[in-house]
């Protein structure tokens, strides 16, 4: 045997039986910033139960009506129709009639549904697509008010109506259409002629009503100014809304298991039951931020009021989509809170305008700015695809808020100082031993969230984050217009 084959020491393979290893606790890639759990302001819960008692809404606010198929179609049930504020006080025979006396429309993009200054006397829901609002200024332009989408509704007064209409509505996108024009309302009428009188009251009621309140719906406060003499001072009250919402403490539990043989023998240099309630301590954590956002009941998503609910105006979300949306929550927004991907997508249209948003730090994370306010990062607003399902490409939303008690914002709720609690509302609480020796731990984490006016939290919705600009093309253009072409 040559000397280069001989072995001359111990191999590396067989040394390392003898070595004390660095290791590293266990790490766990599903676990993110949460920015959202550390912003809130938690507000502490005595008994469970968190009670909002806000003013009187004297004129109810229009809500978007559910959309179903039905028969190879769209519809809609009857009672959706109390969703709009002018029908909510029909009678149940009359909006069933109605109903059943909708037709539905296919309408291509760029069509006038409404001109202004004409009558059509027609009321639409839309069942798909976009619209755009349309006013003209003092300047004779057309200016766009509003965009509507899916399960949004407009032309409800010139229903009633006989003035000419003051707006001007056209399709952004193809659109279909679910409508009742003034010839089916009166036949309606005509079938249910006992019915007429209720129909008429219901609707001068409303519009009664629409003209001593203010933009909020609350009643306005009778007050006098200035300095003649003789005045009658009038006389108010502020009411109060008789049922309050009241918010219950949610739940997070779940149960970790640790064999006792486990917890005794290999035990350093981690402590396993510290690492195994560790890691379900981040997991929870992580259900709890996306229960904030996506919770039918109390989520960001489904608590945003219909009239603080804005649509991109071309799917990327741009400088003047987020300033529309500044303009809905202007009395002290805190953040924006938007999937990584629409903050990019955001960003790709600032850069593109010219206007590359400043950077600030929030936990020791950049995160960009627009307007002075900070655009948090947070997965949990999903990023939806064609087929409903999470993808890298598709629509997604983003949030702003304000929060706080004493800003009437948005907080968090908790109750502090359970039983066996290891951090204000979490706690893990020793269950016992079953006859394999392995160890049971409940944990469970309380908490929910309020949102204390409807002008604290607004949306930005059908937000695209797929959409790329085409660099080439753009360098092309530069440089034939630089050549003279």
């Amino acid at each position: 045997m040559s000397d280069n084959l001989l072995q001359r020491s111990v191999t590396t393979a067989v040394a390392r039986n003898l070595a004390t290893t660095a290791k590293t606790r266990p790490m766990m890639m599903s676990i993110t910033p949460r920015h959202l759990l550390h912003l809130l302001p938690w507000v502490q819960v005595e008994g469970g139960t968190y009670r909002v008692n806000r003013t009187k809404v004297e004129l109810s606010k229009a809500e978007r009506i559910e959309i179903v198929p039905a028969d190879g179609g769209l519809a809609f049930s009857a009672g959706e129709l109390r969703n709009v504020p002018l029908f909510s006080r029909f009678p149940e025979t009359l909006l069933d009639q109605m109903q059943q006396r909708f037709r539905t429309e296919e309408v291509p993009l760029g069509s006038d549904l409404l001109i202004e200054g004409q009558d059509r006397s027609t009321f639409f829901v839309i069942a798909q697509g976009q619209v755009e609002i349309l006013s003209k200024g003092v300047h004779g332009r057309d200016l766009r008010a509003a965009l509507l989408a899916e399960g949004e509704f407009f032309g409800e007064v010139d229903l009633v109506s006989d003035k000419p209409s003051g707006i001007t509505v056209r399709t952004i996108t193809p659109c279909v259409l679910l409508t009742l024009s003034r010839q089916d309302l009166d036949a309606v009428l005509d079938e249910l002629p006992a019915q007429r009188d209720s129909f008429r009251q219901a609707v001068d009621e409303h519009l009664a009503l629409r003209s001593s309140v203010n933009r909020y719906g609350e009643r306005n406060i009778d007050l006098v100014s200035g300095f003649a003499e003789n005045v009658e001072i009038p006389e108010t009250f502020v009411d109060y809304a008789a049922n309050p919402r009241e918010y219950a403490l949610a739940a997070i539990q779940t149960v970790v298991r640790v064999h006792t043989r486990v917890s005794d023998l290999y035990n350093g240099p981690y402590d396993q039951l510290e690492e195994q309630i560790r890691l379900t301590i981040e997991g929870i954590k992580e259900r709890q931020e996306w229960e904030l956002i996506n919770n039918q009941k109390f989520g960001l998503l489904h608590s945003v009021d219909p009239t603080m609910r804005v649509s991109t105006r071309y799917g990327a979300p741009t400088p003047d989509d987020l300033d529309e949306l500044l303009s809905l929550v202007w009395k002290k927004p805190t953040f924006f809170l938007a999937h990584p991907k629409a903050i990019a997508a955001f960003e790709r249209e600032c850069t593109r305008r010219g206007v590359p948003p400043v950077t600030t730090t929030i936990h020791g994370s950049p995160v960009i700015m627009w307007r002075g306010v900070p655009l948090v990062p947070c997965d949990k607003l999903e990023v939806k695809g064609r087929n409903g399902y999470s993808q890298a490409s598709g629509t997604t939303s983003i949030l702003l808020l304000r929060v706080g008690e004493p800003d009437q914002g948005v907080v968090g709720l908790h109750q502090a100082g359970i039983p066996g609690e290891i951090m204000p509302s979490l706690s893990a609480r020793l269950m016992g031993l079953d006859s394999l020796g392995v160890a049971s731990y409940l944990l469970t984490n309380y908490f929910s969230l309020a949102v204390l006016t409807d002008d604290a939290l607004g949306v930005l919705e059908n937000v695209e984050v797929g959409y790329y600009h085409d660099d080439r093309a753009i360098a092309r253009g530069a440089q034939a217009e630089g050549s003279g072409i």
